[in-house]
């Protein structure tokens, strides 16, 4: 007996639709409709129709007649396991986000959007008695009866499906032609004067094994009226085949054998595979080889008829961590970031979905993907705080990650040289298992020595961002053919343009921030809405031409190195020159073919570059993040530092770094100098036990947002009032106070923080909260609430 209720989340993200709503089954999806699966359902008072997803069913004796029923089913198989759904619920209760924008962060954009679906189908007795003269069919205008049908023949497998999306279809082709009548063709007489003709003739029989050629191959080499002469003769057989967005990446790669583990190497990798027990901190200085660790985890999983999910920083996931990957593991590797298009996302989760991948590579939203079975899950660089959302659903990937370890009794690593004071804690308290890899995988690879320059004692030189002595040292590297990574920590022409007589600097409309000078565009522009406008040449205010930049950005410092170097050839790689599809993979590969002598980047060269040849990396302004107003600088700082550092001496040439300062004596700097990790753990916990800071004090940040500044800090005192009625006096609640950045995008932002060990209402004061938004006065008011936030800006 079939259930003729289902209980669905409708695409309707409010604290009132924050809950399963029941509907009728028709008829004819009884025996179809299955949890997970979307739906289109008549929702409210008008009836419109929403997409939902089914999340239950309910047997109970509820009257099927009161209830509206669902209008059409999306899904021939469940987009959504009972894992994801479970993992759905859990989350709701510690990211403070509604169940359905939960539900769709778990699955490709496509699948959010309005589609229809193109139905084929092979089998002659189904097309003779369903599609007549047609050799596909739409399921949009089908009646509910006849999509009833074609479910049914789905699952029979008699006919397939392929979805359309904004009138272009989200599953990409390409036309082959087949040789179908190799008789016919040896028969076939040609007029000697059809010279193409014959040539196509005797290519087909010389080539008659290989049976399927590229149409558009096949065009261009005969002509599209030759081809169209052996189509009609039904000789060939034209017909369209899917092909993967992302092939791409699997082309010109060299298998790669694994290699030979040292001792620590070995004693990590047989930790991990013996045990899932407790989640696993590897902490392994720069070049000691993680990332072999890994992959040999990865095949001991595969091999054991498993899956796994390796997840690296956005700002890593370089084509020189994929290939690796896909090196080793060949067509077994699914890949997933944010550098992909909507529909090369939505391949790549069918055919995870499809049971065709057995490793997952991606940035921090492949951790939801649908994988069966997982035996590793690995996040590398984990103290990276792009593993944490900023947006609606704001949840931290390696929560999640523990979560799905724990449920499929999965292996879980964690891997950093410099990891996060939270992630060292628990490995302290035992709570994770500490394993240690001190040495570099390559013996002659040496840790680089690390020289800090004191930019006091410099200020006499000819170069505002260069010392004499980092510019003598790059000569010398450049001499002897060898490669230089310079950092800069931040991006942009310069930081602001200022009128030098009445102090005039050009803000944005919208945001309380100066405009960035953009030289490639000749614009300035606002990095926090996108306001952009032209350059003035005169000062609005007083009308002076002594319009000067200040600052130093990428595009700027590349020109004064070009001017103090002239010979020297640079590549820049920061947001700017990698906007392009591919622009990352090419910068690196044009470095890696020795094209250029230095590599000036902003921090997404700091992680993940492995060049033998670079022996000097040079960090032109280490200070930048110690001046935020945020109690991690300090941590990021000392991270940031270590992981540049050590992209030099990676291979048998001895390596050098020369990092640039106007705080020599900072303990982030001093510690980053001798990459001492423990003696900067034991420092920045003291700091962080007398301020009562994470790790020691769970943190909630709230930011409030409203167009009217007034109304923004009235309803920051009326959440403030909800939290003390609700929460213990050991909580301490900080603020209201503004945001640093107090306005953008028009909107004035307030903010409140939470310091807390143990709170029992904690949930239900947050929750109170949030009901707040729902309230039509406040209908204007933005709220959000972030768990352990990342970002204080």
């Amino acid at each position: 007996m079939y259930p003729k209720i289902a209980k669905i989340i409708v695409d309707v993200p409010t604290m009132q639709t924050d809950k399963p709503f029941s509907y009728a089954i028709p008829d004819e999806l009884v025996a179809l409709i299955q949890i997970g699966m979307r739906v289109h359902v008549p929702f409210g008072k008008g009836n419109r129709l929403m997409q939902g997803f089914v999340v239950g069913f309910d047997a109970g004796k509820t009257d099927v007649s009161e209830l509206k029923s669902i209008s059409e089913v999306l899904d021939f198989e469940p987009v959504l396991n009972h894992e994801q759904l479970k993992l759905a619920d859990e989350m709701r209760k510690t990211v403070f986000s509604y169940k359905i924008s939960i539900l769709k962060a778990m699955l490709p954009n496509l699948l959010n959007s309005s589609y229809d679906k193109v139905l084929t189908t092979t089998d002659v007795t189904v097309a003779a008695q369903y599609f007549g003269n047609s050799t596909e069919i739409h399921f949009s205008s089908l009646d509910e009866n006849e999509q009833a049908v074609m479910m049914k023949l789905h699952r029979e497998g008699k006919i397939s499906v392929k979805y359309v999306a904004h009138a272009k279809e989200s599953i990409k082709t390409k036309k082959v032609v087949t040789l179908t009548d190799v008789t016919a063709l040896k028969a076939l007489t040609i007029p000697l004067r059809a010279k193409k003709r014959l040539e196509m003739q005797a290519f087909l029989q010389d080539c008659a094994e290989e049976k399927t050629w590229d149409y558009s191959e096949l065009v261009k080499k005969f002509s599209r009226e030759v081809v169209k002469f052996f189509l009609m003769k039904a000789i060939l057989n034209l017909t369209e085949v899917e092909v993967s967005r992302s092939q791409d990446y699997f082309s010109n790669i060299t298998a790669d054998e694994q290699k030979v583990l040292n001792a620590e190497q070995m004693s990590a990798y047989q930790a991990i595979i013996n045990s899932a027990e407790k989640p696993f901190l590897l902490e392994g200085v720069t070049g000691s080889g993680k990332t072999e660790v890994y992959l040999q985890v990865i095949a001991h999983t595969i091999a054991q008829g498993k899956t796994a999910i390796m997840l690296v920083p956005e700002i890593s996931l370089t084509p020189l961590m994929t290939s690796r990957f896909i090196a080793r593991f060949g067509e077994n590797v699914a890949i997933m970031h944010s550098g992909l298009s909507d529909g090369e996302k939505y391949d790549e989760w069918r055919k995870i979905a499809a049971g065709k991948a057995q490793v997952v590579v991606g940035a921090r939203s492949a951790i939801f993907a649908p994988l069966e079975n997982i035996g590793a899950i690995i996040i590398d660089e984990e103290h990276e705080t792009s593993y944490k959302q900023d947006s609606n659903p704001r949840y931290h990937a390696r929560d999640i990650a523990i979560w799905r370890a724990k449920y499929h009794g999965a292996a879980l690593v964690l891997g950093s040289a410099t990891p996060s004071l939270e992630t060292r804690a628990r490995a302290q308290q035992n709570v994770y298992q500490l394993l240690h890899l001190t040495q570099r995988a390559n013996a002659k690879a040496q840790i680089p020595q690390v020289e800090i320059l004191d930019m006091r004692q410099h200020l006499s030189d000819k170069s505002a961002s260069f010392s004499q002595v980092l510019l003598d040292k790059i000569s010398e590297k450049i001499a002897k053919n060898e490669q230089v990574v310079l950092m800069l920590n931040r991006r942009g022409y310069s930081s602001f343009v200022m009128c030098r007589d009445c102090g005039f600097v050009p803000e944005c409309p919208n945001c309380d921030i100066s405009l960035t000078l953009h030289m490639d565009t000749k614009t300035l522009n606002c990095h926090y809405c996108g306001h952009t406008e032209n350059i003035p040449y005169a000062c609005p205010n007083c009308q002076s031409q002594k319009i000067r930049y200040y600052g130093s950005g990428t595009q700027k410092v590349e020109e004064e190195l070009s001017e103090l170097l002239p010979t020297v050839r640079i590549l820049r790689m920061d947001v700017d020159t990698t906007k392009k599809k591919g622009a990352h993979g090419r910068i690196l590969n044009s470095f890696g073919a020795g094209e250029a002598d230095i590599l000036l980047g902003t921090q997404m060269i700091a992680k993940g570059l492995d060049f033998p040849n670079v022996t000097l990396v040079g960090v032109i302004n280490a200070d930048t993040a110690l001046n935020l107003p945020d109690f991690r600088s300090s941590e990021r700082t000392f991270q940031l530092l270590t992981q540049v550092a050590g992209r030099a001496g990676r291979a048998d040439k001895v390596g050098e770094v020369l990092i640039q300062t106007f705080n020599p004596n900072h303990y982030a700097i001093k510690l980053a100098q001798t990459h001492d990790y423990e003696s900067f753990y034991q420092t920045e916990m003291d700091f962080r036990r007398k301020l009562g800071y994470p790790p020691y004090y769970y943190t909630v940040q709230i930011v409030i947002s409203h167009k009217n500044e007034d109304e923004a800090v009235k309803k920051s005192y009326e959440i403030m009032t909800i939290l003390r009625r609700n929460l213990t006096e050991k909580a301490q609640i900080l603020g209201p106070i503004p945001k640093p950045i107090a306005r953008t995008h028009n909107l004035y932002h307030y903010q409140l923080l939470i310091k807390y060990r143990f709170e029992a209402n904690l949930t239900q004061a947050l929750n109170a909260v949030l009901d707040l938004t729902q309230v039509r006065e406040n209908r204007e008011l933005r709220l959000a609430i972030d768990n352990e936030p990342q970002n204080f800006m």
